[in-house]
């Protein structure tokens, strides 16, 4: 990551990490839940905010090589909402199997989007919301709009309202060859600060970050090295790059056609957040994503690729009135 004198100042609506401490009443439980899979079942785990027993749930899904400590502060400020307004809520923030507290497959062929559809309708069966709500940044909302678009979802898995993050069924080829040149390069650093740097330098199309809201970010990314030597590495199954090194065009382009029959399918009311910058969601794809299916509402952030981190203040309190309204 660079020092501050070659990075952008932060906007002043990017929040100070006190609001951490303001919500120090809040603190995630971790759980787990058991998937099945031809190799005799895995566990996923994720972190579950606010009221335990609450029927109302809203299901923060990460992108690809992320983990569900992402969604930290945007947790917080639904807890916060919803109690301030005496609501009662559970923000439940998975780690995608392969990914953060989760384990890693035995075979790699599982890392794929219909896999993790199955896993989180595991969880959903698990949690048995009675009002359902789904945010997915990137990967995760590929998953929401298979599990939304299933047609004949049984009623734990019905999706009121969907916030899709920097993604659609058409990701943009060029896209997919940048995250193809460091997916499975889990690295080795010495300390949490060069593992932020090695990070920021891959991801600094998230937009706009202190150097302390980037850390924080990445700590959760982290593990130490099984070999005594107290170096850290990023805390993913490096197999993921397995099928992902494996789509064609051809076999996007079925991908892509099959996804756009899912998110026809939606009938949940939803939230399209686009990064004004993205390389991955075209302004092609959001605009027809507005047309078509659910008619998603377009939000796009200035200044930010992709994808958005729900650090910035905006960013936060435009999805916790959609979640919340």
């Amino acid at each position: 990551m660079p020092d501050a004198s070659h990075r952008r100042k932060p906007p002043a609506h990017y929040p100070a990490f006190h609001l951490i401490a303001d919500f120090a009443m809040f603190e995630p439980s971790l759980e787990f839940v058991t998937c099945p899979d031809a190799q005799g079942g895995h566990r996923m785990a994720y972190w579950q905010w606010g009221e335990p027993d609450s029927g109302h749930v809203v299901l923060c899904v990460h992108g690809l090589t992320r983990q569900g400590r992402d969604f930290d502060l945007l947790a917080q400020a639904l807890c916060r909402r919803a109690a301030d307004s005496g609501q009662s809520l559970r923000v439940v923030c998975p780690d995608v199997v392969g990914r953060g507290k989760s384990d890693w497959l035995k075979d790699p062929a599982g890392y794929q989007i219909p896999s993790y559809a199955g896993d989180m309708l595991a969880l959903l069966m698990q949690l048995q919301p009675s009002t359902l709500d789904w945010l997915g940044t990137s990967m995760g909302g590929l998953i929401g709009m298979v599990v939304a678009g299933l047609p004949d979802a049984p009623a734990f898995a019905k999706v009121r309202r969907l916030v899709l993050n920097d993604v659609g069924p058409v990701i943009e080829w060029q896209a997919l060859q940048r995250i193809g040149l460091y997916l499975g390069k889990t690295g080795a650093f010495e300390t949490e600060q060069q593992a932020a740097d090695a990070l920021w330098a891959v991801a600094s199309s998230f937009g706009p970050h202190t150097p302390e809201q980037w850390l924080a970010l990445t700590r959760p990314m982290l593990k130490p090295l099984n070999d005594d030597s107290g170096r850290l590495t990023l805390h993913y199954d490096p197999a993921l790059a397995e099928p992902f090194k494996a789509v064609t065009p051809e076999s996007a382009a079925q991908g892509e056609a099959m996804l756009w029959q899912s998110y026809d399918q939606i009938n949940a009311k939803t939230l399209l957040v686009r990064g004004a910058e993205s390389d991955l969601l075209s302004p092609e794809t959001a605009h027809a994503m507005t047309r078509r299916g659910p008619k998603a509402s377009l939000l796009e952030f200035a200044g930010v690729g992709h994808a958005p981190t729900f650090i910035a203040d905006d960013q936060v309190q435009a999805v916790v009135s959609f979640l919340l309204a």
